[in-house]
């Protein structure tokens, strides 16, 4: 879940100081790669609770 914060803090970063024309492709990569590594870390944070009761 701490990848999710980094890249959610690397493209905030990147869309204020980069001097990119098409801004979205920075948006629609980290929101995906952003939603992946968030839901991954969730499943496995509810799968060592299961385990743990």
């Amino acid at each position: 879940m701490d990848i999710a914060k980094y890249i959610t803090t690397a493209v905030i970063l990147t869309s204020i100081f980069g001097e990119i024309e098409q801004k979205w492709i920075i948006y629609a990569g980290g929101i995906v790669s952003i939603s992946l590594t968030l839901g991954i870390g969730l499943w496995l944070v509810r799968d060592k609770e299961k385990k743990g009761r």
